[in-house]
């Protein structure tokens, strides 16, 4: 789409979402045209609600399963659209914000933009990233010294270190 028609569609949509409003005040009344875009907001973020911890849910496990969530990354951010599109008064906008609510539809959108979507995540197994190492213990182990290189504890089953031994020396 060429980026001209965006600022055109941002400008056309207020425009048609108030000719939709004056044509369904007109065959409903004022009333009932309020009541359902008040209506909607709430089933707007109900749904978003609803939707958006099943989906992150589903990204989680897929993490967890060692592949990347694309789908779920761009199902939630169709649901997060969805649900603005429901609290932004209007009836244009609550037709689409519902069709996004369906999956189907957001499956039929992902395969659209799938083709011109990269995602690139870890390859293989998940890897350990390099930290401190950690020597655990247990109480019959280890006992308290007083030492004079200022470490509080020393192994029971082994040597231990040299008290004169005063690590590298250089020699002149």
């Amino acid at each position: 789409m060429p980026l001209i028609l965006i600022p055109l569609a941002l400008l056309a949509l207020p425009l048609v979402e108030i000719g939709v409003f004056i044509w369904v005040g007109g065959a409903i009344g004022v009333w009932p045209t309020l009541a359902l875009v008040i209506a909607a907001m709430v089933v707007g973020s109900l749904l978003l609600r609803r939707q958006t911890l099943s989906t992150l849910r589903a990204a989680q496990a897929e993490a967890r399963a060692g592949r990347v969530p694309e789908r779920e990354i761009v199902h939630g951010a169709m649901i997060a659209l969805a649900g603005i599109l429901l609290i932004l008064p209007g009836f244009v906008t609550d037709v689409f914000g519902l069709l996004l609510f369906l999956p189907p539809v957001r499956d039929l959108v992902w395969r659209r933009l799938r083709a011109g979507v990269v995602v690139v995540g870890p390859r293989g197994p998940a890897q350990r990233q390099p930290g401190p190492e950690v020597i655990d213990l247990s109480g019959g182990e280890f006992h308290r010294r007083d030492g004079a290189d200022g470490s509080p504890w020393t192994a029971l089953d082994g040597p231990g270190p040299d008290p004169d031994d005063r690590g590298p020396r250089t020699l002149h």
